[in-house]
């Protein structure tokens, strides 16, 4: 993966400003538009269509009509092999993707590109698993036979975070397309372009048209009209849980299925046995990576007293090494990706500073970056257990250090919050890790590691954090339904 520099005369082609609609760019049915914006820069990218409520019912009337046409009419195993045939050609096409992203949302281009590899995985393990779907024989004696078929559920919805923007669409519109579902998307406002130009790439590898539509725009706007739409059978969203409580409760007034993974607060447990230096060096990607804009990141590390000092002396000698730029510089970390966000995470440090936490590194802008939305990583430790630093989701490379004594009161910090996305234990005894990972509320629960998994392992969130199972099989059963058929012989 190249760590070279580039420029915006890398990208080839224009940048994607349409909605994409039963297999064509159309402008906003009401004309209007919005900035989406270059982080590294502050500068305008394009004006994107601002989609409403009826640029989404087009879509959701398209996706209906492609799931009771072509699309319905392909075997499990066509459809698998145009998914196939997609994957190739954005891997072929996976320097194009990646600039898109990184202009979009700041990352270096070399963590964009990973991305896309990413994404072209998680195609190929749901086009493989598209003919292995099966029902099952019902034993109800032998004057009978009764069998279940899994059948799609029809038109999804799927409503995804500025993180990932390709990566998320991925993860849900894969396996509703390899179950046999249509799909409207509705990406981010701060990074619609390559979710846009994904649902292109869909329509040139021959899909159907009407299989996969977006529609950019607002969550208030495009995203609840996607909601309640009666044609639309299932939904997925990804973001905060505030906004996740309003589309569950909208989702159980038209009884679909919703999947939803929200917000993180997710402990690394460090105890005082574990490995220091494996430890550290997995706190740098987990707290800072992707500028700490991931719902899984360790941003809340645990660590047990007769080793906290010098795990944080390694975190902070990792720490100060990681080059902050724009993303075409390619460095180690690209800038937060809106001034909102921005200005969240900078409030968060001044309240901090005013609560008496005290900053051990970063905790600003880093001097040299005069535009744009940087924060150098930051550390913070000596801070109270009420305080809002340890309790909120930051989403910005920001690590906060609590001390614990006893195996009892890292459980009790651990589980304290209402989230219960991952957490992580770090602990030579594997016995006495797995001990603990038994007793701790989360979705998912890495011992000896950070981000462990691939598009195998279900991931998802409980309490707070979520409802429901994305990735691997159970991933791909969310867009399918049980239709049970006897017979009397």
């Amino acid at each position: 993966m190249s760590d070279r520099q580039y420029s915006r005369a890398d990208l080839k082609g224009v940048l994607p400003e349409a909605h994409f609609i039963d297999g064509a760019h159309r402008k906003a049915a009401g004309g209007e538009t919005f900035a989406t914006i270059d982080p590294s820069t502050e500068e305008m990218l394009a004006a994107v269509a601002r989609g409403g409520a009826e640029d989404v019912d087009l879509a959701v009337k398209a996706a209906d009509r492609a799931s009771r046409g072509d699309w319905r009419n392909l075997t499990p195993a066509e459809r698998g092999r145009l998914m196939f045939k997609l994957a190739d050609a954005l891997e072929a096409d996976a320097e194009r993707f990646a600039l898109l992203e990184t202009l979009d949302v700041g990352k270096p281009v070399k963590e964009s590109l990973g991305d896309v590899r990413g994404v072209c995985a998680t195609i190929r393990y749901n086009a493989g698993a598209a003919d292995k779907m099966e029902g099952a024989t019902i034993p109800l004696g032998p004057a009978f036979v009764d069998f279940t078929m899994l059948e799609p559920v029809g038109v999804t919805a799927h409503i995804v975070p500025w993180n990932y923007p390709l990566g998320m669409v991925a993860r849900s519109v894969a396996p509703a397309l390899a179950a046999g579902c249509t799909a409207v998307v509705k990406p981010a406002e701060q990074s619609p372009l390559t979710a846009l130009a994904f649902a292109e790439l869909c329509q040139e590898v021959g899909l159907p048209k009407g299989v996969v539509n977006v529609v950019a725009g607002y969550g208030e706007e495009a995203g609840a009209a996607l909601v309640a739409h009666p044609l639309v059978r299932g939904i997925t969203f990804t973001g905060s849980v505030e906004t996740g409580r309003k589309i569950y409760m909208n989702a159980a007034a038209g009884l679909k299925p919703a999947v939803l993974e929200l917000g993180g607060k997710n402990p690394m447990i460090v105890l005082g046995d574990a490995d220091l230096e494996r430890a550290a060096y997995d706190a740098i990607d987990g707290a800072f990576g992707n500028s700490g804009q991931v719902c899984s990141s360790s941003s809340r590390l645990l660590l047990q007293r007769e080793i906290a000092e010098e795990f944080l002396e390694r975190l902070a000698a990792h720490a100060q090494k990681l080059a902050v730029g724009p993303g075409l510089d390619n460095l180690d970390l690209g800038p937060l990706v809106s001034k909102e966000q921005y200005d969240k995470v900078q409030a968060y440090l001044a309240a901090g500073r005013r609560s008496g936490a005290r900053v051990r590194l970063g905790g600003d802008r880093p001097k040299a970056l005069e535009r744009g939305y940087f924060i150098a990583p930051t550390i913070i430790d000596a801070v109270d257990a009420g305080n809002a630093l340890v309790r909120e989701e930051i989403f910005g490379p920001v690590a906060v250090a609590q001390i614990f004594d006893t195996v009892e009161e890292a459980r009790a910090l651990a589980n304290g919050l209402g989230y219960g996305l991952v957490a992580g234990v770090y602990s030579r005894d594997i016995s006495k890790a797995l001990t603990l990972a038994r007793d701790l509320e989360a979705g998912s629960v890495w011992i000896n590691g950070w981000f462990i998994g691939g598009v195998q392992a279900p991931t998802g969130g409980i309490k707070d954090s979520g409802i429901g199972r994305e990735r691997g099989l159970p991933g791909i059963r969310n867009y399918l339904s049980i239709k049970n058929v006897g017979i009397r012989l």
